[in-house]
Order: C-alpha cells, then sequence, then structure tokens
C-alpha cells in the first residue's frame, strides 16, 4: 500500500485530545464562503484519449504492453514512436513536395509526463527492451572489428617508426623531409553499434554517432535533469542538441586532440519521462529556443491497480525493431552511404498541404511555448508519417514501400490534431502556471486524496507528508499555498495558540467540508 496519510494517522501523530476533537467537530466551523473548486484543476487542461489509427496493426500489442504494466497505453504508445524512428534515423527522409528540396529525418523527440506513481518507467521499459537486444546482437560483430582495429593501431606504430628513421637519414644526407605515410597514422577507434544511450556529453555522443551513422536513441528515466543540464560540462550543448533534431552534419572540436570530429548524420531520438512538478523549471527555466517544443508529450489520467490478464507479444515487437535497424543505405554516384528519399503520393501531399494551412490559423493568440508547439508540427507531421509507413511494412511484410499514403499521412494528421495539441496544452499551461497556484493545487489535491479534515502547517513539512509536497518542503513555498488557499476558501485558520493562552500559533488549519461534497 502506498504511504499516504489520513486524517487518523494526523490526529495521532500529533498525540493530542484537543486536536482530535476539533477534527471530529471541525464540520461545525463557519468558513464564509464556499470553496473554489477550481483549484483542483488549477487551469489544467484534462487529458485526451490517444486515438488509434495513427499505429494501425501495431496498436493492439502497444496496448498489450499497456495491459502487461499496468500503465496508460500513452505511455507505450509514445514509447514505441521514438523507438520506431531512432532505428530508421538517416536510412529514409521524407519529402513533402516533389517541387522543394525540403526533406525531413526520422528523428522524434518524446516525454511521458506523470507522478513517480504512474508507472512511466515499466511501460518505457517494456517498449524499449528490445533495442537492448539487437544492440546486443551487434556486440560480437564489433569484437571482431576491435581485432582488426588493435592490428591497424600496432602496424601504425611499426609504419611511423620506419618513417621516422627515414627522416633521420634525409636530414644525415641533406634531403627532403618525406611526407608520413597513410599507414602510420592510427585509425579512429571503432563505435560499437548502439542503439541506446542513457547519459552522455555532447562529445561523448558525438564519438558514437560516428560509429553509428543511422543515429540513436537518447533514453532517460527523468527528462528534467537532462533538460537543465546542457551546458553543466560543457559549453554549447544545448546547441549540440538543438542540431541533432535536425540530423544535419556537425563537427565537434575535441580536447586534447587535434582534429575535430566529424558526424554525417547527427540525429538522436530522445524518449524519457517526467514529473508534472519538475516541469515548471525544466520547460520554462531556460531561453525559448525552440527545444522544448520539438517534444510530443504524453501526459494521461493514472489508473488504479489492477492486475494485468494479457501477455504482450514481445516477439512481433522485437521483430519489428529488428525490420526497421535492418533497413540499408542508399549510395550515392560515387558508393558513399546516402539517406533514400520516400515521397509523400500526390494525395498524401494535398492533405498535408491543406493540413498545414489549418495548422497555422488562430495562432496570434497563443502563447509562445505553444506557438512555438505548433510551428514545428509541419516536420513532426512528415516524421511521424514516415515513421508509421514503415511500422507498416515491418509488421506485413514485404516490399518496402516506395511512398507514403494519404491513409498514413490523414491517420497522422487526426493524430497530432487530436492527441498531441491538446496534450501540449495540457503540458505548457500547467508549467506555466505561478507558482503559488501550482503548489496550492498540489495541497489541495493532496487533501482530498488523504480525506483530512484539519491540517497542520508544521507537520505537512514532515513525514508521511513530504514526500507528497516536494516543492513545499521550507516555510515560504508551504505558507504562500496555505494562504492561497485560505483566500479560496478551503482552508480556515483554526485560531488556537500551542500553550492554550498566549503563545504562538499553533498553525493548525480546517477544511472546508464542502470540498468533500459535506454540507
Amino acid at each position: 500500500m502506498p504511504n499516504v496519510a489520513t486524517a487518523t494517522d494526523f490526529a495521532d501523530s500529533r498525540d493530542d485530545a484537543a486536536i482530535r476533537a476539533a477534527i471530529s467537530g471541525a464540520q461545525s466551523v463557519p468558513f464564509p464562503t464556499t470553496p473554489d473548486m477550481e483549484i483542483l484543476r488549477a487551469g489544467r487542461r484534462p487529458a485526451v484519449i490517444m486515438p488509434s489509427d495513427m499505429f494501425g496493426q501495431a496498436w493492439k500489442l502497444i496496448c498489450d504492453v499497456a495491459e502487461g504494466t499496468g500503465s496508460p497505453v500513452d505511455y507505450a504508445a509514445i514509447g514505441f514512436i521514438a523507438s520506431c524512428a531512432s532505428l530508421i534515423g538517416g536510412k529514409r527522409r521524407v519529402r513533402p513536395y516533389g517541387e522543394s528540396q525540403w526533406r525531413e529525418p526520422c528523428i522524434i523527440w518524446a516525454g511521458a509526463v506523470g507522478d513517480p506513481s504512474a508507472k512511466k518507467s515499466p511501460a518505457l521499459d517494456a517498449i524499449t527492451a528490445p533495442l537492448r537486444a539487437i544492440e546486443a546482437d551487434h556486440a560480437f560483430d564489433h569484437q571482431s572489428r576491435m581485432l582488426g582495429y588493435y592490428a591497424d593501431v600496432e602496424r601504425a606504430k611499426v609504419e611511423k617508426k620506419a618513417w621516422e628513421k627515414l627522416i633521420d637519414d634525409a636530414h644525415k644526407n641533406g634531403l627532403g623531409t618525406p611526407s608520413m605515410p597513410v599507414a602510420a597514422v592510427e585509425p579512429e577507434e571503432p563505435q560499437r553499434r548502439r542503439t541506446m544511450i542513457m547519459d552522455a556529453t555532447p562529445e561523448a555522443v558525438g564519438a558514437i554517432l560516428s560509429g553509428n551513422p543511422s543515429g540513436t536513441l537518447h533514453f532517460r528515466d527523468e527528462l528534467a535533469g537532462w533538460l537543465t543540464s546542457f551546458d553543466r560540462y560543457s559549453p554549447g550543448g544545448r546547441e549540440f542538441w538543438l542540431e541533432a533534431y535536425g540530423g544535419r552534419p556537425f563537427v565537434i572540436d575535441r580536447k586534447g586532440s587535434k582534429t575535430a570530429l566529424t558526424i554525417p548524420f547527427n540525429g538522436v531520438s530522445v524518449l524519457g519521462g517526467i514529473q508534472p512538478e519538475k516541469m515548471a523549471g525544466a520547460l520554462l527555466g531556460a531561453v525559448d529556443d525552440g527545444l522544448v517544443a520539438r517534444f510530443l508529450w504524453a501526459w494521461p489520467d493514472p489508473l488504479p491497480f489492477r492486475r494485468p490478464r494479457q501477455l504482450a507479444d514481445m516477439g512481433l515487437l522485437e521483430t519489428i525493431y529488428r525490420r526497421l535497424d535492418a533497413l540499408v543505405w542508399g549510395r550515392d554516384e560515387a558508393g558513399n552511404a546516402t539517406a533514400i528519399t520516400v515521397p509523400l503520393t500526390p494525395q498524401a501531399a494535398d492533405l498535408f498541404e491543406a493540413w498545414g494551412k489549418a495548422n497555422s490559423e488562430g495562432m496570434e493568440d497563443a502563447g509562445s511555448l505553444y506557438k512555438s508547439f505548433c510551428g514545428k508540427l509541419e516536420g513532426v507531421v512528415l516524421r511521424l508519417a514516415l515513421t508509421m509507413e514503415l511500422v507498416q511494412w515491418a509488421i506485413r511484410g514485404g516490399d518496402e514501400p516506395q511512398s507514403i499514403s494519404a491513409l498514413t499521412l490523414g491517420a497522422v494528421a487526426e493524430w497530432v490534431d487530436n492527441y498531441a495539441k491538446p496534450m501540449a496544452l495540457r503540458v505548457y499551461g500547467d508549467a506555466s502556471l505561478p507558482v503559488v497556484e501550482r503548489n496550492a493545487a498540489i495541497l489541495a489535491r493532496y487533501i482530498i486524496k488523504t480525506g483530512m479534515k484539519r491540517i497542520n502547517k508544521r507537520d505537512l513539512k514532515r513525514s508521511p507528508h513530504k514526500s507528497h509536497l516536494p516543492t513545499m518542503r521550507t516555510a515560504q513555498p508551504m505558507d504562500e499555498a496555505i494562504q492561497y488557499l485560505c483566500d479560496a476558501a478551503w482552508l480556515m485558520e483554526a485560531g488556537t495558540r500551542e500553550d492554550g493562552n498566549g503563545g504562538r500559533k499553533s498553525g493548525d488549519y480546517v477544511i472546508h467540508p464542502a470540498v468533500f461534497g459535506e454540507q
């Protein structure tokens, strides 16, 4: 059972007969007005149900994964999207119009929002588990490449010594300096296939990408720490990740190295969870450079505990991932690896044009974060359409699709309009709420959850309450939240003194019985 306090626990913790008597008679305390129940919402928009058409035949599998982890389907679905996109990566690009050079890579950033008990992690762990198996299979090939690398390094050392001797001989004989042979240059250490990385600096990610030209998935159990740490270890971290969303070439100047690291495809999909209480600092604590607006968000209502009734076909999930991972590169005229471009069908292009016009309308009065989010949705729709077209192919088999259909594009547009946009409004609205209002809402929900009829200010900052009120562990935010609830007629100061006479006030507050539906 979760460690949640009740009104009886509270009374026992005070061990004061007078307080217990006051609790039992709290309903008789007259309040000047009725409580403002909108406090509970605090401007938070309701969660919406995720449409399923975009996922096609994969939807049942996603639902089964969610069922097996006891979590809302939203978390498994958002993880599936990011995982599939990361496996396609730089090998395919989508082109909306034949008359345009506009092409989008297959990179998706997705965030799962929920309280610590919302079961985000079990869902995301389950949906990404096959990525680890794929990476393990590549480990054997990497060992073989490392053996060749060690041999080349030793050969380079021998060649360099021989070259240095030639220089000495040339100097003694007054001859010109011979050029260093290519064989004397130590090769770059090969990077093993990484389907998923957990925590790395931009330089480390760059090194990984140099050996993973199709990209990878950056998976974080908690996104808040990542979003607030970009420049903590090295300058330019934020700029690196902005580029990593675009999949363009990138050059990193490495410390202690005379050569820069060139990455042909700087593309990293991102997936992780974040708690509502941490969103404000993570989403609003930095410059509005569009980084946060690149995320697709899933913030469903939590589910009650339930026993799983369906075992997901994890073999099918792994098959889908392996087929996407096995997609081959195209080749240019020089034989170099290059992305294969997948166009929209003419009907899909017309549909995309109509959707794009509708998406751009009515943004004049939108908040800056939401406006930035909608401004990036054109590229997101194309990326999702490419991902889902290839997912359906990975399930059914046969020839790889040569274009993206209007059916796929339409399902994606519906998903974005009816899910991605409302969820973004839910996330950005909660994050942009003033701190005192957000804390007051957290405290109000906690009061409803525990059924406490009376609270004490100091006790709320102690166990077992403090773990449920993490943003109010110091005096000022707690005082401000309580005062806000007093102003909203949720609370009324009990007016007692600690010594019963003229000592300092006890910090006791009576809760309006109407918040529990009582008269």
